[in-house]
């Protein structure tokens, strides 16, 4: 008979910075769907009411982060955690705050579905291919393009060859989730990603936006129309949060494997 040597839990929070309870349903939705390690429990969070109900621009990055650094501060939530995944696609100072050692959170694992999307892209890339991001409102192409600069490390005007830049379907994170009708959303995801395509060779799409979970279908739909069925099948469609409790979960095992911590 086998012996059962190790087993030890991972516990990770999927921290939904903005109080769209919608919102994490949707992630929730996603989770179900990822092929996890069998002691992995995966835990969802909303922020209170007082963060945006919908995370479009600089003033709600702050108000979130503000609110949900006091929230955790307050309740200690995060001490029955291994990791944390921010799930707002943006570059969102909260992964900075809880990951900082010296700080008052400390969390052993941080990252953001920003910050995994772009390692995903990086390691499934094709040689000579390039990957973008499809989102929602005018105020993420700039924040994006400047983000995915900060964390490969080049300059702000920096070109990156694989990078092939942000199109926007003007929509909000919200409306994604009853805001607007479900045609509506589909047809201004269909022309971003068209969009996107004509830049030439873009292997990799990012669906830029916790809201989009579950929307493979509607990006891929594109590159059917476009390329034909066989070479839409090649087309690596990213979410966030997918590919962030991934690298959280590996993270985790490097940690226990690597570190001098136990």
């Amino acid at each position: 008979m086998a012996t059962i040597l190790v087993r030890r839990t991972t516990k990770i929070l999927v921290l939904n910075p903005n109080s769209s309870q919608a919102m994490t349903h949707g992630l929730e939705e996603a989770i179900r769907a990822v092929d996890l390690n069998q002691s992995t429990e995966v835990y969802t969070y909303t922020a209170p009411a007082a963060s945006p109900a919908s995370i479009n621009d600089g003033e709600d990055i702050r108000t979130s982060t503000e609110v949900v650094t006091a929230h955790l501060a307050e309740t200690g939530l995060l001490k029955q955690y291994d990791a944390v995944l921010v799930a707002c696609y943006s570059d969102h100072p909260l992964v900075g705050i809880l990951s900082t050692k010296e700080g008052q959170f400390g969390t052993p694992a941080v990252t953001g579905i920003f910050e995994a999307s772009i390692l995903a892209c990086l390691a499934l890339l094709p040689p000579g291919k390039k990957w973008g991001i499809v989102t929602t409102g005018k105020f993420w192409d700039e924040h994006l393009t400047q983000g995915v600069n900060r964390f490969l490390g080049t300059g702000p005007m920096d070109v990156n060859a694989k990078f092939a830049g942000v199109e926007t379907t003007g929509l909000e994170a919200g409306d994604f989730h009853g805001g607007v009708a479900p045609d509506v959303v589909r047809q201004k995801l269909r022309e971003a990603t068209a969009r996107l395509f004509d830049k030439g060779d873009v292997e990799c799409v990012v669906m830029g936006c916790a809201g989009m979970a579950g929307l493979e279908d509607i990006l891929r739909s594109v590159a059917v129309d476009k390329f034909g069925a066989t070479q839409a099948r090649e087309l690596l469609v990213v979410d966030g949060v997918k590919a962030g409790l991934g690298v959280l979960e590996q993270s985790i095992r490097n940690k226990r494997a690597f570190s001098g911590a136990k």
